[in-house]
């Protein structure tokens, strides 16, 4: 047993008021201090839409990251429609109907490579190895951010929808043919983003990431259909071109928004989505494991 005298009994001898109590040991400490039932743990699912939060409320402490999301696909719509427009369809409102479906592919597609520059910096800022230590669904970090961007990409697909409305587009299949267009696109974009991320964890630095993601991308997106017919093109490009996966989803999401069913065309994206998962999705996976 311990006697504390409190300090103003202390300095009157006549008047000692005493706290006595017993020093707890040191298994009934760790007893207070550790419960008897710990939390559960987070699922895989709650655990992805955390990290997924994390990236949305990145947007909200730096919101000049939606300038990708925002002024550049107002560019796209506004600078190719009036630039080719009269020369390959004799006027603006003609072509923005063949246009509008694959410029929305290809911007939105084009805006997946900021992934990876994004698990980059991350990387480089030893945010990663936080991560790995937490016990947590293992994937979900990398499933975090393809979820926040997923946002980023619906964004920029409203925005280009809206100046599309705007400048003449007018939709055959109604709002129907339009959620379904842009659900595939966030379909294939969520997959197609699992190549960026293994790019982000594979390279060194952010402008490394920058570099390769354009060096894939560009050809991927400007070698397609997105622009013209494929049938204008020399013999031994169209064969890329119709084989090509940006070119499958432009077909499908055009033809949706047009009131029609290209099942076979939808049957490719979603074809090529999986493969991107499986393929790029494990690769990244052991990179950021062994990273």
């Amino acid at each position: 047993m311990t006697t504390v005298t409190t300090g103003k009994d202390a300095q009157d001898p006549q008047n000692t008021d005493t706290l006595d109590f017993v020093a707890p040991k040191a298994d009934e400490l760790a007893a207070l201090l550790v419960g008897h039932t710990r939390p559960p743990r987070p699922s895989a699912l709650s655990a992805s839409l955390t990290f997924g939060w994390r990236a949305m409320l990145k947007i909200k402490h730096v919101p000049e990251q939606l300038f990708d999301v925002t002024a550049f696909p107002i560019m796209m719509v506004l600078m190719y429609t009036y630039l080719f427009g009269g020369a390959l369809a004799g006027s603006v409102s003609a072509y923005i109907q063949f246009l509008l479906p694959g410029i929305l592919v290809m911007s939105v597609v084009m805006i997946t490579m900021y992934t990876g520059v994004s698990v980059n910096t991350d990387i480089e800022k030893g945010v990663f190895d936080r991560f790995r230590t937490l016990p947590i669904w293992r994937p979900a970090p990398m499933v975090g951010y393809l979820l926040g961007d997923v946002v980023r990409y619906l964004i920029a697909s409203a925005v280009m929808l809206t100046v599309g409305i705007v400048i003449g587009y007018r939709p055959d299949g109604g709002a129907a043919g339009v959620l379904l267009g842009v659900a595939l696109l966030l379909v294939f974009s969520f997959a197609f983003s699992w190549i960026w991320t293994m790019f982000g964890l594979m390279l060194r630095s952010e402008k490394s990431v920058m570099g390769v993601s354009m060096m894939v991308i560009f050809p991927l997106t400007f070698l397609s259909n997105v622009f013209v017919d494929p049938r204008t093109m020399p013999g031994w490009l169209q064969a890329f071109v119709n084989n090509s996966p940006v070119t499958h989803l432009a077909t499908a999401v055009r033809e949706l928004m047009a009131g029609n069913w290209p099942a076979a065309d939808i049957a490719w994206s979603l074809g090529w989505s999986a493969l991107f998962v499986m393929v790029f999705g494990a690769v990244t996976m052991r990179l950021y494991n062994r990273k």
